[in-house]
C-alpha cells in the first residue's frame, strides 16, 4: 500500500504514500488481492472473515499456495531497459514463488510422474530456440529430474538421436555464464546440438521421458509472401526456417496447389513482425498478397468434345486427334455401356479401366473403349496424362478438378507423325472442352468456426457473420463467454482476426479448423471464372 514512482532515467524508485485522490482506488484493489489470496487456504479464509484483512506473511503464503494450484497468475509492469520494476518482480520470485518441490507434480507423456530429483535419472526438455550471429542456434532447456554436467550424452527420445552437450550455461538476459553442471529444478542453456527442437526430450540412460507441456495455438492470419527480387527467394526461404525455429507459430507452408508460399501467424501485428525482421535483419525486401483459395472444380452433367493438335514443321510433324466423353462420377457408380453421341445410342466396349485416387481428394476415372486401332494402345497413357495436366489445373480457374470420368471412344493417329506428345496436348485440349460444356460448378472450402465474444457483443459480431456468408449452427456458455459456432467460406475468414479484434476491442477470440468443400454460389463463380480468364490474358 505505497505509491512507487519513477524518474525518466528509471533506476531506484522515490516510495511515498498513496495520494488522498487515489487512496479508495487503492484500497478496492488490496481488498481483491487479500481476498483472491484467503480462498487459497481455510485458516487465512477463517482470518480474512474475522479481520478483513490479513498481515504481509499470511497474504504472501495465500498468494503462493494460488500459484501452486494455479488459481493466481500474477502480472508486473516492468521497463528492463531502465531498470523500473525490476527490483520488485525479483523481491517477489525471492519471497513469494514457491519451491520447485512444491509445485504440482509433473507427468511425462505416458502419464508418469516425474519427481523432481537431482539424484534420479537425467531428463532436460528444451522449451525455447534462439539464433544468434556467430554463434547459431541457442537451446534453451530445463532440467526436469536428474543432474546434467558438460560432456554428457544424452538420446533425444522424440528423434532417437545422440546428442552430447559441450557446453551449459546459466542465462541472465543475453549474457551466458558457463557451469560445469545443473540440477533438477535448473534453467540453463546450451549451443551447437546436432539436431534438437524446440519441444524435444533429451535422456540420460536407463530412462525414457517425453513431456508435451507446450501447446501452440492454431494460426489465425495468413498471407502469401514473395522478395520484391527474385534472386532473393532462397535466402527469404532460409530466414524463414530459421524465424519458424525461434518462433514455433509462424508456420510456414509451401503450396504446391496455389504456386505461393504462405505465412501463417496469430494475427496482424505478428506477420508485420516477421516481414520488420525480414526487411530490418536480413536486409529482404518482401511483400504480402492474398493467399489464392483452394477451389475445386467438378461436372454436373456429362459432355463430349473432340480435339485434332496438327503440326508441321519441316521434318517430321505432329498429329493426334481425340474424341471423349466426359461426366461425374461418384462412388460405386456402374461403367458406362452405352452413351448417345449425335442422337444415336453407341454400344461401349471398354478395353481399359483405370482409377486415380486424386492426393487432394475424389477420383478420377479413365475408360478406353476405342475400337478398330483408331488410337493405338500405347498412347493411352499419354492421353491420361493430359487429362491429368488438366486436373491439376482445371480449365475454370486452375484449380484442381475432381470427381470426374473420362471415356475416350475414338480418334485419329498418323503412322508417321502420331508420337507420345501429340495425343497428350489433344487430350488435354479435348478434356477442357468437355469440362466447360458439362456444366461445370466450383466447390469452395468451408471452415467450422468457434468464436469466443462477451455477452454484451454477441449481435454486433453476429451480424459481422452473416454479413461474410456463414450459417450459425449454434450457440452456448463456455467460461464466462458466449461461444458462437458457424460453418463459413475460407474467402471469408481472409482478414477476419483483423474485423473481430478491432468489432471487439480485442476481447474476442476464434478458432477455425477445415470441414468440408460446398458449392459455390453461381454469381461468385460467374465473378471468379471471369476474374481468372482475365488473369490468364494478362
Amino acid at each position: 500500500m505505497k505509491k512507487y514512482s519513477w524518474g525518466p532515467e528509471g533506476g531506484a524508485p522515490t516510495i511515498e504514500e498513496i495520494p488522498a485522490e487515489e487512496k479508495d482506488k487503492a484500497m478496492e484493489m488490496h481488498k481483491a488481492l487479500v481476498e483472491a489470496a484467503a480462498e487459497n487456504d481455510e485458516g487465512l479464509m477463517e482470518k480474512y472473515f474475522e479481520t478483513e484483512t490479513l498481515s504481509e506473511d499470511e497474504l504472501r503464503e495465500g498468494i503462493r499456495k494460488g500459484l501452486v494450484t494455479r488459481s493466481i497468475f500474477p502480472v508486473f509492469c516492468v521497463c528492463a531497459g531502465k531498470c523500473m520494476g525490476v527490483r520488485r518482480l525479483m523481491e517477489f520470485l525471492g519471497n513469494v514463488v514457491p519451491f520447485v518441490d512444491e509445485m504440482p507434480k509433473v507427468h511425462n507423456t505416458r502419464g508418469e510422474e516425474v519427481k523432481v530429483d537431482a539424484n534420479g535419472p537425467t531428463s532436460l526438455y528444451f522449451f525455447k530456440t534462439g539464433v544468434e550471429p556467430h554463434i547459431g542456434e541457442v537451446q534453451y532447456f530445463k532440467v526436469m529430474s536428474g543432474k546434467v554436467k558438460a560432456g554428457d550424452d544424452l538420446t533425444n527420445a522424440d528423434r532417437g538421436t545422440k546428442e552430447r552437450i559441450g557446453q551449459i550455461f546459466t542465462c541472465a538476459g543475453a549474457q551466458r555464464v558457463p557451469v560445469d553442471e545443473m540440477v533438477a529444478g535448473d534453467i540453463g542453456c546450451t549451443v551447437k546440438l546436432k539436431d534438437v527442437k524446440t519441444g524435444n526430450t533429451l535422456n540420460g540412460k536407463d530412462c525414457e521421458n517425453r513431456f508435451d507441456f507446450v501447446k501452440y495455438p492454431n494460426s489465425k492470419y495468413s498471407r502469401a509472401i514473395k522478395a520484391k527480387k527474385e534472386a532473393d527467394t532462397e535466402k527469404m526461404m532460409g530466414a524463414l526456417t530459421r524465424m519458424r525455429q525461434e518462433d514455433p507459430t509462424w508456420v510456414v507452408e509451401q503450396s504446391k496447389e496455389l504456386r505461393q508460399t504462405i505465412v501463417h501467424g496469430q494475427g496482424e501485428f505478428h506477420l508485420r513482425t516477421l516481414k520488420w525482421r525480414l526487411e530490418n535483419l536480413d536486409k529482404i525486401e518482401v511483400e504480402y498478397l492474398e493467399p489464392r483459395i483452394p477451389y475445386r472444380e467438378t461436372i454436373t452433367k456429362s459432355a463430349q468434345a473432340d480435339y485434332r493438335h496438327k503440326k508441321q514443321s519441316g521434318g517430321a510433324g505432329q498429329f493426334g486427334e481425340v474424341h471423349l466423353i466426359v461426366e461425374p462420377y461418384a462412388d460405386g457408380m456402374p461403367d458406362p455401356t452405352t452413351y448417345k453421341l449425335n442422337g444415336q445410342d453407341v454400344k461401349m466396349n471398354i478395353k481399359s479401366r483405370e482409377e486415380v485416387d486424386l492426393e487432394w481428394g475424389g477420383k478420377l476415372v479413365f475408360i478406353n473403349t476405342v475400337v478398330g486401332g483408331a488410337i493405338d494402345m500405347r498412347f493411352m497413357p499419354a492421353i491420361l496424362k493430359g487429362v491429368m495436366e488438366k486436373m491439376e489445373r482445371g480449365p475454370l480457374t486452375g484449380s484442381y478438378a475432381r470427381d470426374v470420368r473420362v471415356i475416350v471412344y475414338d480418334g485419329k493417329m498418323h503412322p508417321v507423325d502420331s508420337n507420345e506428345l501429340s495425343f497428350m496436348l489433344a487430350a488435354r485440349n479435348a478434356f477442357s472442352e468437355a469440362f466447360k460444356k458439362a456444366n461445370p460448378k466450383i466447390l469452395e472450402p468451408i471452415y467450422d468456426l468457434e468464436v469466443y465474444v462477451p455477452a454484451d457483443m454477441t449481435g454486433d459480431v453476429m451480424s459481422d457473420l452473416q454479413g461474410r456468408r456463414a450459417m450459425i449452427m449454434g450457440m452456448d456458455m463456455e467460461n464466462g463467454y458466449q461461444k458462437l459456432q458457424a460453418k463459413i467460406p475460407l474467402k471469408e475468414l481472409s482478414n477476419y482476426s483483423v474485423a473481430l479484434s478491432s468489432l471487439t476491442g480485442g476481447r474476442a477470440s476464434f478458432n477455425a479448423s477445415f470441414a468440408s468443400y460446398e458449392l459455390m454460389p453461381s454469381d461468385l463463380q460467374q465473378q471468379l471464372i471471369a476474374e481468372n480468364a482475365s488473369n490468364e490474358e494478362e
